[in-house]
């Protein structure tokens, strides 16, 4: 399972930022990389009062699976 990480930051306090995360159980790593600039476009779009920070591709984490 790939995930999607990544750290947003509210517009009107930059200092107050969280990481969230979405996970993908049909993408490569490579794919995931090259999909995460429009998936982070549509979620800033439903979330206007975010911004993004950062963000990376990687394998699901240990201490994320349940």
């Amino acid at each position: 399972m790939i995930e999607l990480v990544f750290v947003v930051c509210l517009s009107a306090s930059p200092q107050n930022c969280e990481e969230r995360s979405l996970l993908y159980s049909d993408m490569s790593p490579a794919a995931c990389s090259m999909r995460a600039q429009p998936v982070l476009a549509d979620w800033i779009n439903s979330h206007p009062r975010w911004t993004i920070a950062g963000w990376k591709c990687q394998a699901l984490r240990k201490d994320r699976s349940a």
